[in-house]
């Protein structure tokens, strides 16, 4: 794997949250100056190749993938219909998490789960069931994310203190809390019928 894959990997996966040149130089081992060089030979590689749907921008001193302008139309026509549609359980388990310990970075949420949930935390945050509440004074800045207004009303919540109490939620086992998050959440919030 080359310089360049590593840079590229590490933009995919920390998603819209993007990534500083100072994270990529500590991550990866390499100089400042080599990530930025990569940086620009990414970007404008995207840039010139027109069967990509992807491009490199850079916003606050951060850097990340995005989609070209020009699929908006189609990306837009997509989260309408997902919009319309129930969620996923991957999404109701990423809500349960951040409801529960909000506020919450998406390495956090990645822990619990032992998956990358950036894709589906996008998903949330276009529906408004979830927001970034602010950013960690740490190396990278991460974003933390909590629950909406809009959270609230989809549940039938009045406050967040509505929530269901979780008997067991101080288990050292990351599955068996994953399950419990998850399972505790459906079963008070009935959203699967036919599931205890």
């Amino acid at each position: 794997m080359n310089n360049e894959q590593q840079v590229e990997a590490l933009l995919f996966i920390v998603g819209s949250e993007g990534v500083s040149v100072e994270s990529l130089a500590e991550i990866t081992g390499y100089a400042r100056p080599a990530i930025s060089t990569i940086l620009d030979d990414l970007a404008e590689r995207y840039a010139k190749d027109k069967r990509t749907a992807l491009m490199l921008i850079q916003t606050g001193g951060t850097y990340k993938l995005v989609t070209k302008p020009e699929l908006s139309k189609v990306l837009k026509k997509y989260f309408d219909q997902s919009n319309r549609s129930g969620l996923s359980a991957a999404a109701l388990e990423i809500l349960a998490i951040i409801a529960y310990r909000q506020p919450i970075t998406r390495i956090e949420i990645d822990e619990v789960r032992g998956v990358h949930s950036g894709t589906t935390i996008q998903n949330l945050v276009l529906r408004n069931l979830i927001k970034v509440a602010g950013r960690l004074n740490e190396p990278g800045r991460p974003k933390t994310y909590a629950t909406t207004a809009e959270f609230l009303d989809y549940f039938g919540l009045k406050n967040i203190d509505e929530l269901p109490k979780l008997e067991n939620s101080v288990s050292s086992d990351q599955d068996q809390e994953e399950d419990l998050f998850l399972k505790e959440f459906e079963s008070k919030m009935n959203i699967n019928d036919g599931e205890n």
